[in-house]
């Protein structure tokens, strides 16, 4: 038996020598385990920070994004808003005056009187040449028609287009129509498209059609050229025609009566695909205001500082290098209405009797050529 405190010897020292192993083999596994732990948390916190940061980041950008364009949706909306009450002040201001509240009078009754005639309206208008181009008699017409036909057979030939405005039919131009043909224009022939175009109409192709129910009225009349008279959206419907679809071949003059030319904030308040092509800045209204060639049609504009469709109502004014334009604003008249103001009807009358618009005019820039009257 040996001493208290040796090594065993034999098998139990050989035992005990693999305890100690083992045991120092777990420890260093361990340790080595605790380490690769530490870095596995170490590497885990660092790349959690780094998402955290990279998130901050994403969050930051997200949120910077959206104050941009939410700044920008709000300026938008504040220009819009300004432009509307700026243009709701223009019509105040116009309406506080004599001839502001007579205009508020004639505006509302012809808005009566044009309800009722809108079935009416609706039915399409059948083309039937009158007048002079089935005889040359004057005995049987009245003095004024006689007057015109004598003094100005050519004016007095030229077919008359009427173009209605957005929602509207050919009841708008009752009043105007029968006035021309008083004063002895034989072929006055108003067209109608459909009621829908305010939902899912569009201008580029309205003015197609448009084109082509001139060429119609054309052949049937042997007339080469024509007026036309736009209220409205009518107006630039003629407008799209003529500047972009070579139909300054077939219009002699055209007349614009309340068209926004440089489109109207009141479309922003009807999201459809029509009144998005006239709001400021359109797609449209770019195309159009891009340069072209020059273009033989003369334009004649009346508008009204109390329009309370076309807003600012400066926007119905025309202004483009390429094209001839005479100005007449009055002051006082409804947009409704000035397809029935006298003062309109004058300037109508004389657009489409002069016999100074010979087509081999030179085109005069806008601002040089442009005139603006006032019609009182």
């Amino acid at each position: 038996m040996g001493e208290v405190g040796t090594r065993p010897t034999g098998w139990a020292g050989f035992g005990l020598d693999a305890v100690r192993a083992g045991v120092d083999a777990v420890r260093t596994a361990v340790d080595a385990g605790v380490d690769r732990v530490g870095v596995a948390l170490r590497d885990v916190a660092g790349a959690g920070a780094g998402l955290v940061e990279s998130a901050g980041d994403a969050l930051r950008t997200a949120t910077g994004t959206g104050a941009g364009l939410v700044g920008g949706v709000l300026r938008d909306v504040a220009g819009t808003g300004a432009g509307l009450a700026g243009g709701v002040a223009g019509v105040a201001r116009a309406v506080a005056t004599p001839g502001g509240a007579r205009g508020v009078v004639v505006e509302a009754a012809w808005l009566t009187a044009h309800t009722v005639l809108y079935p009416w309206g609706a039915i399409e208008q059948q083309f039937r040449p009158e007048g002079h181009l089935r005889h040359y008699r004057t005995d049987r017409l009245p003095l004024r028609r006689r007057g015109l036909v004598v003094s100005a057979m050519d004016a007095a030939g030229t077919p008359i287009v009427l173009v209605h405005g957005i929602g509207d039919n050919r009841s708008t131009f009752a009043v105007l129509s029968g006035a021309l043909r008083r004063r002895g224009f034989g072929v006055v022939h108003a067209v109608n498209y459909s009621v829908l175009t305010a939902l899912t109409g569009d201008v580029r192709r309205s003015a197609a059609l448009l084109g082509e129910h001139v060429e119609r009225i054309c052949e049937q009349t042997g007339s080469d050229r024509v007026h036309v008279i736009g209220h409205s959206l009518g107006g630039l419907i003629a407008r799209y025609y003529v500047q972009r679809l070579h139909g300054d071949a077939r219009v002699k003059t055209l007349v614009t009566l309340g068209t926004p030319h440089g489109g109207t904030l009141a479309a922003y308040l009807f999201p459809t695909s029509l009144t998005r092509q006239l709001r400021p800045g359109s797609d449209l209204l770019a195309e159009l205001s891009e340069p072209c060639r020059p273009c033989r049609t003369k334009f004649v504009v009346v508008w009204s500082g109390m329009d309370q469709v076309v807003i600012p109502q400066r926007h119905a004014r025309l202004e483009h290098p390429s094209l001839r334009v005479e100005e007449y604003r009055i002051r006082d008249s409804g947009h409704l209405s000035l397809s029935v103001d006298t003062r309109a009807l004058q300037v109508v009358v004389t657009a489409v009797t002069r016999t100074d618009d010979a087509t081999d005019h030179p085109i005069v820039p806008v601002r040089e050529g442009f005139s603006s009257s006032e019609v009182t």
